[in-house]
């Protein structure tokens, strides 16, 4: 942390940045969802920290402790379900335990394994990124006046879609060791914080098929042509 963190997060919160003074880890392995986090935190006064999987974020619990942590449910190494529950039984406790997810029962997954709140992706207002964690914070960490509730939203920079989706195209080509199953969850969330509803079809039409037992290679493939289209075309990104 260097002088300029140290002020910053030594300042009392105020009405445009009621969470002055808190560090926020976001657990998500999607860049461009990590960029939208980090455009709230900024708005916020908050200060953001990232893990990308559910062994650097324990890593990262392990010397910090942040006042509120935000835990995407599909991670590469896991289920973020399993996080969620030790921080929500941890002593001392984290103030603030979030799930976000794309999928539609995240929400139910998430609270049941012991989170505050939940943020159904995409992430991009303002005043409800900050309502659902001030919502639970502490009395002695609220504002002490009145917060301006804001209607911005946050816009990413499409090169962190494009990361995203360069990552994908690395796991179809057989270059990262993942597995279908993690791609469809993956891809469905970035899918649509970036609100592109063609490649959620696609992704949804191979879900699917697993779940009906049906053939998905062709499903692969096509959803494999979709991310290799965009990563080509810089005017869709």
């Amino acid at each position: 942390m260097d002088d300029h963190d140290e002020f910053m997060m030594t300042r009392p919160p105020t009405a445009r940045r009621p969470l002055l003074g808190l560090t926020v880890l976001v657990v998500e392995d999607s860049r461009f969802a990590c960029e939208a986090m980090r455009l709230l935190c900024l708005r916020s006064g908050a200060r953001i920290r990232r893990a990308d999987s559910l062994q650097h974020a324990r890593r990262h619990l392990a010397v910090y402790r942040p006042a509120v942590v935000i835990v995407d449910l599909g991670l590469p190494d896991g289920p973020g379900e399993s996080l969620i529950t030790d921080l929500a039984m941890g002593v001392p406790r984290v103030d603030v335990v979030l799930g976000t997810s794309g999928d539609p029962d995240g929400k139910d997954r998430a609270l049941a394994a012991g989170a505050d709140g939940f943020f159904a992706k995409p992430v991009a207002s303002l005043a409800q990124f900050q309502q659902a964690i001030l919502a639970h914070l502490p009395a002695d960490r609220q504002p002490n006046a009145p917060w301006v509730l804001s209607d911005e939203y946050v816009a990413p920079d499409l090169m962190a879609y494009r990361d995203d989706l360069a990552h994908v195209a690395d796991v179809l080509n057989g270059e990262e060791d993942r597995s279908i199953d993690y791609i469809t969850q993956f891809l469905s969330g970035v899918a649509q914080s970036a609100n592109d509803t063609g490649l959620g079809d696609a992704v949804g039409s191979l879900a699917r098929a697993r779940e009906s037992g049906g053939a998905t290679r062709s499903e692969v493939a096509r959803l494999a042509a979709m991310v290799q289209e965009r990563l080509s075309n810089n005017s869709t990104l």
